[in-house]
């Protein structure tokens, strides 16, 4: 039965992997009838129903994967994210009673790890996003930008880019990402610079001859 049940999850893996998120949700919900305690399962199952945007049901998992092993920083950061999406297209009065359990996924999440960025991206969006009224502050999305920037130079570059940005301050957010640029050479860097030069600073040949150094 173990072996049955443990090719079912191959053949679910698999199907996942290659994007056949309704296929492999099927194959995991029957693995985990007769393993209710799989992490793997369950996050799968979690990540499905995230793409999905059924946001409801990625909360249930990931906040059974929480009760499950309370010590794994990606658990709160994935409950957080999907609680935060729900927030997002919630009402104003239901996404206030959400906000203080999104910032603690993630703060508990960089408490057990303290070198956990996406968790520090994310309150830095939150800190963004949120008016003033009820918690948001550029100084506060500002400081987890100068913690992501003393574990990843060209993350923390391009944190503070991002939140020049969002406030229109295109000139500083393009020395930002510069620098990450020049210290990366990632193409994630250059198609962040090109997109700012494109469509916030109304350069499109700048934009192209971006892209371009990433093709040689």
């Amino acid at each position: 039965m173990f072996a049955i049940s443990q090719t079912d999850f191959d053949k679910a893996e698999k199907l996942y992997l290659s994007k056949n998120f309704e296929q492999s949700k099927v194959l995991f919900q029957n693995y985990l009838k007769d393993n209710p305690s799989s992490l793997k399962a369950l996050e799968y199952l979690g990540d499905i129903e995230g793409q999905n945007k059924s946001w409801d049901n990625a909360i249930y998992y990931y906040k059974k994967l929480k009760q499950l092993k309370p010590s794994e920083a990606n658990y709160y950061y994935k409950y957080g994210g999907v609680l935060g999406m729900k927030a997002k297209e919630s009402n104003k009065f239901k996404a206030l009673g959400l906000i203080s359990e999104v910032k603690s996924s993630f703060e508990t999440a960089i408490s057990l790890n303290p070198k956990h960025i996406e968790a520090r991206l994310a309150l830095v969006e939150l800190y963004l996003q949120l008016p003033g009224i009820v918690g948001g502050s550029e100084k506060k999305a500002l400081l987890y930008a100068n913690e992501i920037a003393q574990i990843s130079a060209v993350d923390g570059y391009l944190s503070k880019g991002h939140i020049a940005e969002y406030f229109g301050r295109f000139k500083e957010a393009e020395v930002q990402y510069k620098k990450a640029v020049e210290i990366s050479k990632s193409k994630n860097a250059y198609r962040v610079l090109a997109n700012l030069y494109k469509n916030k600073m109304g350069q499109p040949e700048k934009a192209k001859s971006i892209l371009e150094e990433t093709k040689n």
